[in-house]
């Protein structure tokens, strides 16, 4: 794992990255700034490098990289790309953007 915050929340998010490639960085700074300004701590975020933990590709069905994957108990969602796109972000989290802009 390369990075790790949050607790057990309503937003369990796992990003799946390629290393320091351009889209991974772009995705991670994407994401961190959407944590942050829209969901305010009710989040736990980590993001795995495929290169460290080659298996999880498999393990996760991955076929594009970068993936951000949100998990709970009643919720399963996949978003590609490098997250750039706040708005449709957003609403595949399930997020009411609206009230917090």
């Amino acid at each position: 794992m390369l990075y790790s915050v949050g607790k057990r929340t309503d937003y369990q998010l796992t990003l799946f990255i390629t290393g320091a490639s351009y889209n991974s960085v772009k995705a991670i700074n994407n994401i961190k700034f959407i944590c942050e300004k829209y969901l305010q701590g009710n989040y736990a975020l980590d993001i795995i490098d495929v290169y460290q933990i080659p298996e999880i590709v498999l393990k996760e069905q991955l076929t594009v990289l970068p993936t951000l994957i949100r998990r709970g108990a009643e919720t399963y969602k996949r978003l590609v790309g490098d997250l750039s796109d706040i708005p449709a972000v957003l609403r595949g989290l399930g997020v009411n953007f609206k009230d917090k802009e």
